[in-house]
């Protein structure tokens, strides 16, 4: 890294460019001197120049909220307001899209795959089909969607309503099985805009960095909800299945669906697209949202797509360490979520109506153990409990409980209530996805590269749940035998990738502070809503 005529002051730490021109690898970059806010070192000791042109869209409210005084009572009560206004619209609309996922494994039990007529390993494709959808709309339409529009929590809502509408189409009488493919697909290009919205209003809007791993362990444990929900709904409509016109699962496609584009209007009027926007805010609150979240070194977007944001993601190495993870930890959640309901009523021997209903604990455990670990969390981290106070470390203790919870309905072949057991304590796993969801969040500075690496991941994760299904070969069945053991191995090898990414981190962090003691602390105003990345930012640190 060069930068030609220029000068430090070490005293200070600020830097003098007299020649707008920053060498950056092999390409050079002609910034007029006029569009130059200031400049800083990098943690890799590159010159990075912070563009006035190209700064995060809330610097304007950055500098009006600078001077603001804001009392702990005051922010407490402000947070409070958040979260009663954003999350309760916010979890049921992540209960839904659980639901909506999860309708054709009640639906299979209910009649789906004898009038369409399937056989051999064509409902493991219904599966899969939702996730075909979903991975394609991930290799980056979303990214370019949602990054350029500045309406993001309009166009979400317009996702929403579209996706309730294919999932009532799923009831269509003249539905085939080759229709009912084609709107799985659908179904996933849809739904595949949710998560990635949600994380980026978690992390990028209205939270600090503490406060975020929690809120997503409360809209991601909603999935839970969602599924005793959805058990609760199909239960109701088995037993009373003659009394409709047409066949019990397309009544259960249908209220699922109306459900779904009811809220998804709620979320049009309601759900804010930035602070500005924030209908539940006063003027002085929205100043007080963006002073409070200087501490994320992240800033609110920029509507640019930076070409060079998008290749720091590929070369960091977390980027790739995500993508294994959600590999290994989805291809078992593809699998069960299809044919949990299927293992109830072949290997469990239980009967349709009992295996809705002994469903029903899995989500419980889903909705309340969620949450649980997110305040576990933040108690461990307020008393700065060793090991516990990281996300990473509950991440890797959660996914040591999955791969007990796997080896019990793996290889207690003689034991029902063991395998049961095992079935139940599986569903506290969804808590190492949140805690790197959480940390893709917290630690993917630059608005480019965290809806890349965002991207990355949820491609990782639609194609693992497109695999997992096709685990269960159906000559294995009911048992699934190798499904099973495939699940044990992939738990195994997640918690080796946890424990790189945690040591990964932890290294990196001691390095800059290292650094920091050794050139001084580079104040810059306003730097956190510089839209720079975190390997440019010298003030960030990993989230662990």
């Amino acid at each position: 890294m060069s930068c030609s005529n220029s000068s430090i002051d070490e005293k200070d730490n600020k830097i003098d460019i007299t020649n707008n021109v920053v060498d950056q690898g092999t390409d050079t970059y002609d910034i007029p001197v006029e569009n130059v806010l200031s400049t800083i070192i990098s943690p890799n000791g590159r010159v990075i120049e912070i563009n006035g042109e190209k700064v995060d869209e809330a610097m304007k409210l950055a500098e009006e909220a600078k001077n603001l005084k804001i009392t702990p009572e005051e922010d407490r009560k402000l947070v409070w307001k958040i979260d009663l206004c954003m999350f309760p619209l916010m979890c049921l609309i992540y209960a839904v899209q659980f639901m909506d996922k999860i309708s054709t494994s009640s639906a299979a039990i209910m009649g789906l795959r004898t009038d369409l007529k399937m056989h051999g390993d064509q409902y493991s494709w219904v599966g899969s089909a939702f996730y075909f959808g979903y991975l394609f709309m991930n290799l980056g339409f979303v990214q370019l969607i949602f990054q350029k529009t500045k309406y993001m929590a309009k166009m979400l809502a317009v996702f929403i309503i579209v996706w309730g509408m294919l999932l009532t189409c799923h009831s269509a009488p003249s539905i085939n099985y080759a229709g009912f493919i084609a709107l799985r697909v659908l179904l996933g290009c849809a739904e595949s805009v949710v998560t990635p919205c949600f994380t980026i209003i978690t992390a990028q809007l209205l939270w600090k960095t503490e406060e975020q791993f929690t809120r997503i362990c409360f809209w991601f444990g909603m999935n839970g909800l969602g599924s005793i929900l959805l058990n609760a709904i199909a239960y109701g409509v088995y037993i009373h299945k003659d009394s409709y016109s047409i066949e019990g699962w397309r009544v259960l496609f249908v209220i699922v669906g109306v459900i779904t584009i009811f809220l998804g209007g709620l979320i049009y009027y309601w759900i804010p697209d930035d602070p500005a926007s924030a209908r539940f805010l006063s003027e002085r609150e929205k100043l007080m949202v963006v002073e409070r979240i200087r501490s994320n070194q992240q800033g609110f977007g920029n509507h640019e797509i930076k070409k060079y944001q998008m290749i720091e993601a590929l070369r960091d190495p977390r980027t790739w360490l995500y993508f294994l993870f959600t590999v290994s930890s989805n291809i078992p959640n593809g699998g069960i979520s299809n044919f949990l309901s299927i293992l109830m009523n072949g290997d469990f021997g239980y009967s349709s109506s009992e295996s809705l209903l002994m469903s029903l604990p899995t989500g419980a455990v889903e909705f309340v153990g969620c949450p649980l670990f997110g305040i576990l969390a933040v108690y461990a981290a307020n008393k700065k409990i060793p090991f516990w106070r990281y996300r990473l470390g509950w991440a890797i203790f959660a996914a040591v409980l999955a791969l007990i919870a796997s080896c019990m309905l793996a290889y207690a072949k003689h034991s029902k209530s063991a395998r049961l057991a095992g079935a139940y304590l599986w569903y506290i796993s969804p808590v190492s996805f949140i805690c790197v969801l959480s940390n893709i969040s917290a630690n993917s500075s630059g608005y480019t590269k965290k809806w890349t690496v965002s991207s990355i991941n949820l491609v990782a994760y639609a194609a693992a749940n497109l695999a997992g299904p096709q685990c269960f070969i159906p000559r294995q069945a009911p048992g699934y035998q190798g499904a099973k053991t495939a699940m044990v191995v992939c738990y195994a090898v997640m918690i080796v990738i946890l424990v790189t990414l945690l040591t990964l981190n932890m290294r990196e962090n001691k390095r800059r502070d290292k650094l920091e003691a050794e050139r001084g602390h580079q104040e810059i105003v306003n730097l956190e809503f510089s839209d720079v990345t975190d390997f440019e930012n010298p003030n960030f640190r990993y989230t662990l």
